[in-house]
C-alpha cells in the first residue's frame, strides 16, 4: 500500500523533519532563558530583559524555576516578571 507517490515522499519527509525540529527548538527557549537568568544571578551580572518591545535592565535577585524572576535596579527595589512573558535576555 502506497501512501504518497515517490515524487512527494522526499518533500513530505523534509517538511516533517523541519516541523519536528522547530518544535524541539521552541521547547528549549524557556529553558534557555531560565538558564541565562540563573547564570547571571550566580555571576552577579546585570541583564536586559526584552518584554513586549520594552527593555528592563536589572540585577537578578531570584529565579523561581518555571514561574518568575525577581530583579532590582537603580529605579526599583523589586521587579517581578513572569518567565513566559520574556522575549529575550541579554547580558551587557
Amino acid at each position: 500500500m502506497k501512501f504518497l507517490p515517490t515524487s512527494l515522499r522526499v518533500p513530505a519527509i523534509t517538511l516533517l523533519l523541519i516541523a519536528t525540529c522547530g518544535l524541539a527548538v521552541a521547547d528549549d527557549v524557556p529553558r534557555a532563558i531560565e538558564q541565562a537568568l540563573s547564570t547571571a544571578q550566580q555571576e552577579k551580572r546585570g541583564v536586559n530583559l526584552y518584554i513586549g518591545g520594552q527593555v528592563i535592565p536589572g540585577l537578578v535577585v531570584r529565579v523561581e524555576p518555571g514561574q518568575w524572576v525577581e530583579l532590582r535596579n537603580q529605579q526599583f527595589s523589586r521587579i517581578v516578571v513572569r518567565l513566559d512573558r520574556i522575549d529575550a535576555v541579554a547580558q551587557p
